[in-house]
């Protein structure tokens, strides 16, 4: 029985409708770029794997480090004790980060990295006795699975089975566009004064097909919540450490944000970790001889000594001159290529930022992520070898960053001939 087979006898996919789907592809070993499947053929990772491998598969360095963490502390809890792969990792994100934040709290995806900052930022109010209990998001926003995650993101088919569970949030235009009145929604809803917090996918909202939107008028809204003692979250799940050119996409901010929140690439794509990094102020709120003001929440696996050794590897390698270099060719190859393609009658737009490229096709169908050429699109690259993983009608490519300049041109050269066999619909 082949492993597919065996698959399908026991296994229950994500985002994955049986009735439609394909068999998956069984992987039995990835290096560099390339994933290599049972039947020998190898594939280009052109999506980092859902955005969390940065320094290609198999990495002998991340992946000596794990051994060695793995070869004297595997875990511990989190509560009453402590150790070195956890207290360095917060020293490490904290010197990267652009903004004021100085504690670190550890979770283990990227949904409950958000849950955290929510939850954070409502007991922030309520332990010092202040009522605010809104959250303001924007339109087409998603923030993960988890039940606070999906109540601060759009009301779509992902969350519609529990929208009656979700607790309501006011929802305000991204400002993706001069037209778009968001600084004006905001300061609407702030006005009523019972807002605690604003989250957002600075510059990039990835599920909702990579639409991106201005730093400068996303610094103006910052400003202004914070003139209304409103705290500010970003979700930098997908666009954290250099995935937009920068170390954070809110290093494109003039203004900070109060909380962030980090994983996917944190720890180079080999394990589950989250982070929610808060500045001192809000620590200073959970300070208290009454203990009703603790913050109670964590997991089982709280700063989990191997995941925290592997995200300082991770680091440590993004911190070297060549891999900033190979970002930055990243980033210029894809302009180069969005220009060649930016009129091509199959495109409704090119949008580029850092190593994200996403190619909007036109069509006659709804957009977004529910547009059924999204299948086509996967079989298609799947053929030519080259694993791109659309969102709907978009197909974007964000590569691990070790991708060499062949690597991307078969990429680029793929989706070449795609455009030229796409018919809208």
């Amino acid at each position: 029985m082949s492993l597919q087979e065996r698959d399908s006898k026991v296994i229950w996919h994500p985002f994955t409708q049986v009735a439609e789907s394909q068999a998956p592809v069984a992987i039995v070993s990835a290096e560099g770029c390339w994933l290599t499947a049972d039947d020998h053929k190898k594939y280009l990772d052109g999506t980092s794997s859902w955005w969390v491998n940065a320094h290609g598969h198999a990495h002998p360095y991340i992946a000596q480090k794990i051994f060695e963490q793995a070869s004297k502390l595997e875990h511990i809890i989190f509560a009453g004790f402590t150790h070195a792969p956890a207290v360095e990792l917060a020293e490490r994100v904290i010197a990267m980060l652009p903004g004021k934040q100085s504690r670190i709290f550890y979770s283990d995806n990227g949904s409950t990295s958000v849950e955290v900052a929510l939850k954070m930022t409502l007991q922030y109010f309520h332990n010092q006795g202040e009522k605010r209990n809104k959250f303001i998001a924007f339109r087409n926003a998603y923030h993960g699975d988890t039940f606070g995650a999906m109540s601060v993101a759009e009301r779509n088919a992902f969350s519609a089975p529990f929208n009656d569970l979700l607790f309501e949030v006011e929802f305000i235009d991204a400002p993706e566009s001069a037209e778009s009145q968001s600084e004006n929604q905001l300061a609407m809803h702030l006005e009523a004064g019972n807002v605690a917090g604003f989250i957002f996918e600075p510059l990039v909202q990835g599920a909702n097909g990579m639409r991106m939107h201005s730093a400068e008028r996303l610094s103006n809204m910052i400003e202004l919540c914070r003139k209304h003692g409103v705290l500010t979250i970003a979700d930098e799940v997908f666009t954290g450490f250099y995935r937009t050119g920068k170390k954070f996409a809110s290093s494109h901010l003039i203004e900070q944000p109060d909380i962030m929140c980090l994983s996917k690439t944190l720890t180079g794509g080999t394990l589950p970790l989250g982070i929610t990094a808060a500045p001192e102020f809000i620590y200073d709120a959970f300070i208290s001889n009454d203990k009703r003001k603790t913050f109670f929440h964590g997991h089982s696996f709280t700063a989990n000594p191997i995941s925290c050794a592997a995200a300082i590897a991770s680091i440590d390698l993004l911190e070297k001159t060549e891999c900033i270099q190979n970002i930055a060719e990243i980033s210029r190859q894809h302009e180069e290529f969005a220009k060649t393609i930016n009129n091509h009658p199959s495109i409704f737009e090119v949008r580029h930022l850092g190593t994200i490229l996403a190619i909007e096709l036109e069509t006659e169908a709804e957009r977004g992520y529910m547009n059924p050429v999204a299948a086509e699109i996967t079989q298609y690259f799947l053929k030519l070898g080259i694993y791109l993983r659309p969102l709907g009608n978009v197909i974007y490519v964000t590569p691990p960053y070790v991708i060499n300049k062949e690597e991307l041109q078969l990429i680029y050269k793929a989706i070449r001939q795609f455009l030229e066999s796409y018919r809208a619909s």
